[in-house]
């Protein structure tokens, strides 16, 4: 029922590109009309900086994965396939370590670039590559992935090898969408994940796992309609799939009106943001402790880096105008997902509601289009995939022991699982934003681009901070402690769970991987920060340059000098 509606609510857009394929009643300027091509005017170089290493980079951590996955189909011992699984996810990880190691951050250009004709009849190549904003979107994919199949060690034990390929096949899938530099690509990795994910939650979740996996699959897929729409309708406009080129041309205003709407209902639905977020606690609390990192680490992230990528440059007027109802339905996630998660017994509910109000910060970050903004939700997307993914780990592992995820179920851990609620206390402090940790420097950024601009809206997204930190001393009270408030275990089941192991060398090295990456860029956030710098300049100049177009067919002209990519000091 869900999905026809949907269906139906597509049904304008689909009409809108046959529109502009008939009527052609949007005239576009001439350099981005089809009959003139753009690669002619504007060439890939002036994009792209191509790969200088020995070997192609991005395509062998993209398909390494795949690779990997493949060759889980010829292993049938247990334990080797563990260890082929962990081993395929490491190597990746340690492949893509030059991406940060040999990024030169003073210029906006995509760097490591590889191009190869693809379908030359419809101009259509196989290019990818990184800038400041996706290269650290793919090292936190790299990273957290040996990270979900050392926590799934134990836990899985139905379908091993299946678990397996649809994980290394969904890491393929998942740095695909953040590397492709053309909307094709793009798009068959951004349908790509969802059939992997949908197994995920469906085979190996929870009681409800059915529902949650339709649930899920249903709203994402809907949202990939309105995806494919715009990328149809920027083809038909201008001729390229080639993204940078996607972001020259002065569109009309109502042009960029319904192709913003079209990219930001299908990213909105994949941050989420309010009132499109119902799909989220389901897919949490059913999928497995691996599935639910790599939603919160990394399938939530691509809402954001699409509304980087594509809404921003692509249609900037029409940013500009919904920059307002972007804000304050930010903040109605910010306030709604504290206070949802005010209210939960679920502890995987709880930090699930949790999510909603911190990518409240990314939404409310990025429209408010400053370079303090943007960085701070691009900081906040790190963050959170560290510090959340970190809080489903420890949830995946008490739940091993107690096979419980309700707070009174796991009451009064102190004594029992000191090691565990050390740890616990510490990503709970840094998803609050708690001075000297992770998330507080990237919240700060959000909060002071806030008040400089709107005073208002930084007084409204502080409630949601003092939500965060209410929700999460809950949590760490009853959990720890649990003596003030009368939902202890009684004395017969708490004698029975003395029992209960602390953490093993396995789990103290996933938590403490993740621990010192909440240090790290708690009291040391530069290099990250630094690697963004030129992109998100260029970004925002994008946006102030190309606000001015053509309004109800009065021509409205920008600056004579074309915009230059290579934005290094001196260059």
């Amino acid at each position: 029922m869900f999905g026809s509606k949907a269906l139906t609510f597509a049904f304008p857009f689909v009409a809108f590109v046959s529109f502009v394929v008939k009527k052609r009643e949007f005239e576009l300027p001439d350099h981005c009309h089809p009959a003139v091509s753009p690669h002619i005017e504007r060439p890939m170089d002036n994009y792209l900086i191509l790969n200088t290493l020995n070997y192609p980079i991005l395509s062998l951590i993209l398909l390494l994965p795949a690779a990997g996955a493949l060759g889980c189909l010829f292993l049938h011992n247990e334990r080797a396939l563990k260890f082929w699984g962990l081993g395929v996810s490491l190597a990746t990880a340690i492949v893509s370590c030059p991406l940060f190691t040999r990024f030169d951050p003073t210029t906006a250009k995509y760097q490591f670039a590889e191009l190869r004709r693809w379908f030359p009849a419809f101009d259509l190549d196989y290019v990818i590559g990184v800038d400041g904003i996706s290269v650290l979107l793919v090292l936190l994919t790299t990273f957290i992935m040996p990270l979900c199949i050392l926590c799934s060690w134990r836990h899985i034990t139905v379908r091993l090898k299946e678990f397996l390929v649809v994980m290394l096949l969904m890491e393929t899938a998942m740095i695909g969408v953040f590397i492709s530099l053309n909307t094709v690509l793009f798009y068959i990795f951004w349908e790509g994940m969802l059939v992997p994910m949908y197994l995920i939650i469906a085979i190996w979740g929870g009681q409800r796992r059915d529902y949650a996996s339709i649930k899920f699959f249903l709203y994402t897929f809907t949202g990939s309609i309105f995806l494919l729409v715009a990328v149809i309708a920027l083809y038909v406009s201008t001729g390229t799939f080639f993204i940078p080129e996607l972001m020259e041309p002065a569109y009309p205003f109502m042009y960029q009106l319904w192709i913003f709407l079209a990219f930001a209902l299908s990213f909105a639905i994949k941050i989420p943001i309010y009132p499109l977020h119902t799909w989220l606690p389901a897919a949490h609390v059913e999928a497995p402790a691996a599935g639910s990192v790599i939603l919160a680490s990394i399938l939530l992230k691509m809402g954001g880096y699409g509304f980087l990528r594509f809404c921003l440059p692509i249609a900037p007027a029409a940013t500009l105008a919904c920059m307002p109802w972007l804000i304050g339905i930010a903040l109605v996630s910010i306030v709604f997902g504290g206070y949802l998660a005010l209210g939960q017994s679920d502890i995987k509910k709880l930090i699930a509601y949790s999510s909603v109000g911190h990518m409240g910060f990314v939404t409310l970050g990025i429209f408010l289009l400053s370079d303090l903004g943007i960085k701070g939700a691009l900081l906040q997307m790190i963050n959170h995939g560290i510090t959340t993914g970190a809080l489903f780990i420890c949830v995946g592992i008490i739940y091993e022991r107690t096979h419980s995820r309700e707070i009174s179920g796991n009451a009064a851990l102190g004594m029992e699982m000191p090691l565990f609620v050390t740890f616990l206390g510490i990503f709970c402090l840094a998803s609050f934003g708690f001075p000297g940790t992770n998330s507080f420097v990237s919240e700060f950024l959000v909060l002071i681009a806030a008040f400089a601009k709107y005073p208002l809206v930084g007084a409204a997204a502080i409630l949601g901070a003092i939500l965060a930190a209410a929700f999460m001393l809950r949590l760490l009270q009853k959990m720890i402690w649990d003596r003030s408030d009368g939902h202890a275990l009684p004395q017969s089941d708490r004698e029975e769970r003395r029992i209960l192991r602390d953490l093993d060398l396995r789990e103290i090295a996933i938590l403490g991987v993740l621990a010192v990456g909440v240090f790290w860029l708690g009291f040391y956030p530069k290099p990250l920060l630094a690697v963004m710098d030129s992109s998100v300049a260029h970004l925002i100049r994008q946006v102030e340059a190309g606000s001015i177009v053509e309004v109800a067919g009065e021509r409205k002209t920008q600056d004579a000098q074309p915009e230059t990519w290579d934005l290094g000091p001196g260059i």
